[in-house]
């Protein structure tokens, strides 16, 4: 399972790169107006991202209409070969994500709720869905039972779609991911902070070093 982070800040993207851990990017307006209100172009700030991270990075279109939705579109794509058009699930998206694919454009078609939609958007030829697990939780729904629909949809259909886990609140959403099968995970900097982490470890490895400190009375080395 790849794992993405969802993001639009430089740094954060820099640090998980430094953890050997970044397969790919996502973001969304809102990620990237918080970026720009500290300084920076739309088209700067997305360049850095696209520059800094290997894998696909996803870039969402804010029109609304078919014809501007395509443009801005073929604009994201233009910015680099790893950029892919993050598009919402609704009846424009479709024949969007329909044309895009038509064009060997990669396309992430957000926002999905229901296996229905997945199913629909895996065959207007979506590159990823994306649904959001964390969002059907707040409203008392198991965000991870869509995911092991979609899956058992997929498998029945032999359909390619990626699934990408988004909206994900905590590592017990990454575990149960894996768990599923899902595709990728796409992740705030917190949570992925969160996973190389597990109180047993960190005690153990005190333990140890407090034994060796008392027998030797000292950290170094003997080399």
């Amino acid at each position: 399972m790849k794992l993405f982070l969802d993001t639009a800040n430089i740094n954060e993207i820099k640090q998980a790169n430094d953890l050997g851990l970044l397969d790919g990017v996502t973001t969304n307006p809102s990620l990237i107006a918080k970026e720009m209100k500290n300084g920076g172009s739309f088209r700067e700030i997305v360049t850095k991202i696209l520059n800094e991270t290997l894998g696909p990075v996803s870039i969402e279109v804010i029109a609304e209409d078919y014809d501007n939705m395509v443009k801005q579109a073929l604009k994201i794509r233009e910015l680099g070969k790893n950029a892919v058009v993050k598009v919402p699930f609704n009846s424009v998206g479709l024949k969007v994500t329909n044309a895009l694919s038509d064009k060997g454009i990669p396309v992430n078609s957000t926002l999905i709720f229901n296996g229905i939609q997945a199913l629909f958007a895996a065959k207007a030829g979506a590159s990823y869905v994306s649904p959001f697990v964390g969002r059907l939780d707040d409203i008392a729904e198991d965000g991870m039972a869509l995911i092991e629909q979609i899956k058992t949809i997929y498998t029945n259909y032999d359909l390619k779609t990626n699934i990408l886990v988004a909206s994900i609140r905590s590592p017990l959403h990454v575990l149960r991911s894996m768990i599923l099968g899902a595709d990728v995970v796409t992740l705030p900097f917190d949570v992925l902070s969160k996973l190389p982490a597990h109180p047993k470890t960190s005690e153990g490895l005190s333990r140890f070093l407090d034994d060796w400190k008392k027998a030797f009375g000292s950290m170094d080395f003997p080399l």
